[in-house]
């Protein structure tokens, strides 16, 4: 920690928390190398997920919130530290049932996921459902949710052998490709018979463009939330756009206004808490660091290897 960073001063409608723990994302990856459009709001530090103790309250309204409540919550930046200002309508009280490292690891993963799944891609029960990267911590929680929402099917497409079990056997996947042994969207699509799947979540992009468009059904639902293959697309035929009425639309949250995400935080609490908290939906967690072997988590998720959240705490 860099005791240099003056302590920072809840503003109105603003809690101070002091941080148990945080939860690590690929954006922090990408942030720290400079290649993150950052809100203006982040400030220089990482993380947009923790957990923590609220130590004061600022002016103004503050909901239900008091000093010595237990949180965990969504920041535009700042929660790789010991204490973070944060609005309070993007707190939410931690329940007993779930850990300071569990907490952590629910905001921006569950409110991805949420969104993704019934704010952007519409999803009704009865749907068939891909998840792109089955073993990443958004899709765990979005395959979760789309079970737990009545979905017809859920699949998803992994990197190895390993993570299409955990998904099928852990998460209760309807099937899992692993897309280094041969083709996902011809294996998809003769696994619903043809009709090919309604919702889509997306993270890689360029590669995964053309696939994505063949295997989407009538009236489908393209959600893209990264494009880590890259942007630039060569020799795609995106007549089934037309053709099957699909619709595309990229999304981030992190870029979203207070309000929007209010209604996420709220959306989250009345769907998915209850099922956290009963057990119903679980938070995996693949590692815990300490805070200051932050580098060794970053590797870690640099890996590729994880099947779930990397949290680190603050001692």
């Amino acid at each position: 920690m860099n005791h240099d960073v003056p302590k920072p001063q809840a503003g109105p409608s603003q809690a101070l928390v002091k941080v148990k723990a945080f939860g690590l994302n690929r954006m922090d990856l990408l942030q720290r190398e400079g290649k993150y459009n950052v809100p203006p709001q982040a400030g220089k530090i990482l993380g947009v997920e923790f957990s923590g103790t609220i130590e004061a309250l600022g002016p103004e309204e503050t909901g239900d919130f008091k000093e010595g409540d237990e949180v965990f919550g969504l920041a535009y930046g700042g929660a790789y530290a010991e204490f973070i200002t944060v609005s309070v309508h993007m707190l939410i009280h931690k329940p007993q049932e779930l850990a300071w490292v569990q907490a952590a690891g629910i905001p921006e993963t569950w409110m991805t996921a949420t969104q993704a799944l019934y704010l952007v891609g519409c999803f009704k029960p009865g749907n068939n459902v891909l998840w792109h990267a089955g073993a990443s911590a958004v899709s765990i929680a979005g395959v979760q949710l789309a079970k737990a929402g009545g979905a017809k099917n859920v699949y998803v497409t992994a990197g190895s052998t390993g993570k299409v079990d955990f998904c099928v056997h852990e998460l209760g996947a309807s099937a899992g490709f692993n897309y280094l042994e041969g083709d996902w969207s011809q294996d998809i699509l003769k696994a619903t018979d043809g009709e090919g799947v309604n919702v889509l979540i997306d993270f890689i992009g360029q590669d995964y463009f053309q696939k994505n468009l063949d295997v989407a059904a009538i009236d489908g639902r393209i959600v893209l939330l990264a494009s880590l293959s890259g942007t630039v697309l060569n020799g795609v035929n995106f007549g089934a756009i037309e053709k099957k009425r699909l619709r595309l639309e990229g999304s981030r949250l992190r870029s979203r206004e207070l309000s929007y995400q209010r209604k996420l935080r709220d959306t989250l609490v009345e769907h998915a808490l209850p099922k956290l908290r009963d057990g119903t939906l679980k938070v995996f967690i693949d590692r815990v660091f300490p805070w200051n072997q932050i580098q060794d988590a970053h590797t870690l998720m640099e890996s590729n290897q994880t099947k779930g959240k990397i949290i680190c705490t603050i001692e």
